[in-house]
């Protein structure tokens, strides 16, 4: 969930190129990742009747109490997944999914996200079940290796695990800090313009303690069976893992079949789920960029219901990473 840094943390990353390619927004949406609300407000004065914000943390409906009042009961608040969204209403006329990680969640260092800032090593969006800390400390080396590689694409993975390894022999890597000290004399120091040596581990690390892979391809899922013929989906991502994943799943909802070559046997004929306007992600501009740095990596897909029965999707054709050993 990408929000500005340098505005607040309600503005949300590619809100107006969202809003021009659903317009006209009308009727009943889903936030599905509502974070600080950024999204869900925009919505409402875009012309929305309802909105309906979900998120897995609770501090984000904690902190949705101090403004959703103004909106009466054009607003709703469930707190849920979004891999669930079916379960909280039915034939919307939109979803919007903004992924990752908010700002709310980096800029509070008792939530473990940043390496910016030294704090627990948590890194939960729900604030239930393993915390980064207990993977961190509990995983083999050859998991971690796997989890930094495929999660992370970082590819100095087995030397990072192996150092992370032998820190935690020592003590238990239970901070921030400590996590990003370990990254940090494990890769080269970087050249200006250059990420953080910690920048893809913590990244990995996250995906791995909130299942989000898993979760996106569910939430794509349930987004399907809950639109309305005609409804539209608009997903923002922020890494190239998450936006192949959106991607690989557009092109197979709509795609009709048919076809063939010589090389190949034609398919079957079948309807479409989703229908897609834009073939092409939409990024950031220039003055997005100098407002807010982190819309860099963003992009935006959007696409439309069709009235064909949801079907589930072939998570192998997804381009979905797959761990090779649990954790």
């Amino acid at each position: 969930m990408g929000q500005a840094a340098t505005e607040g943390p309600h503005v949300p990353v590619l809100i107006e190129p969202l809003l021009r390619a659903v317009a006209p927004v009308e009727g009943v949406w889903i936030d599905g990742t509502l974070g600080a609300g950024g999204y869900t407000r925009r919505l409402l004065e875009a012309g929305a009747e309802t909105v309906i914000g979900i998120d897995r943390d609770p501090l984000a409906l904690e902190i949705a109490q101090e403004w959703a009042g103004a909106y009466g009961d054009r607003v709703k608040l469930v707190q849920s997944t979004f891999s669930r969204m079916d379960e909280a209403a039915e034939a919307v006329d939109g979803v919007v999914l903004d992924l990752g990680v908010s700002s709310m969640q980096l800029d509070r260092a008792e939530r473990g996200f940043s390496f910016m800032k030294d704090g627990p090593l948590d890194m939960r969006m729900s604030q239930e079940g393993p915390s980064a800390a207990d993977l961190v400390n509990t995983s083999e080396e050859a998991a971690l290796a796997d989890i930094l590689f495929l999660y992370g694409e970082e590819r100095a993975s087995r030397r990072i695990a192996r150092a992370i390894v032998k820190a935690r022999e020592v003590e238990p890597i239970t901070t921030t800090a400590a996590l990003a000290e370990i990254c940090e004399r494990s890769l080269p120091r970087p050249k200006p313009g250059q990420a953080h040596p910690a920048t893809r581990s913590f990244q990995a690390l996250r995906i791995a303690v909130n299942d989000e892979y898993a979760e996106l391809v569910e939430g794509l899922e349930a987004a399907e069976r809950v639109l309305r013929p005609g409804g539209q989906l608009a997903v923002v991502s922020f890494h190239s893992i998450e936006d192949r994943i959106v991607k690989r799943f557009l092109q197979i909802k709509s795609d009709t079949g048919g076809g063939g070559s010589r090389h190949a046997p034609a398919e079957a004929e079948r309807e479409p789920q989703f229908t897609i306007g834009h073939r092409k992600a939409i990024g950031p501009d220039k003055d997005e960029l100098v407002r807010n740095p982190r819309a860099r990596s963003a992009k935006l897909r959007v696409a439309v219901r069709t009235g064909a029965r949801p079907v589930p999707a072939d998570r192998a054709a997804l381009g979905m990473p797959q761990l090779k050993r649990g954790f």
